[in-house]
């Protein structure tokens, strides 16, 4: 018993100063690497926004159960200073993966 709480209480010492940051998605690449290429982009209508000022976050393709699936475009609140990065299939080595789309800081 005293062995297994000298254990536990060494292991939380030593994980107390680990830090664990998780990767902002918008300097990140997200999920694993497709090898097919995503489709052009599907074309999108849309109205006046909701609220006067909104930004139209745009459609993209998404990888869902082994295949492309459209992802629709929404209005949303803009953020001061900053402005939005659209979801991204970039080319890497054996095929494409997804940059998720963030909101990125105006220089």
């Amino acid at each position: 018993m005293k062995r297994t709480l000298f254990i536990a209480a060494l292991l939380a010492a030593t994980l107390s100063g680990c830090v664990v940051v998780p990767a902002h998605p918008g300097y990140a690449y997200q999920g694993a690497v497709v090898t097919v290429a995503p489709p052009p982009p599907e074309q999108e209508f849309y109205d006046q926004p909701p609220v006067a000022g909104y930004v139209w976050i745009g459609g993209f393709w998404n990888w869902v159960g082994g295949r492309h699936v459209w992802v629709g475009g929404h209005w949303e609140a803009p953020r001061a200073g900053y402005y939005w990065a659209p979801h991204t299939w970039v080319r890497v080595e054996g095929g494409y993966r997804l940059r998720e789309g963030h909101w990125e800081r105006r220089r």
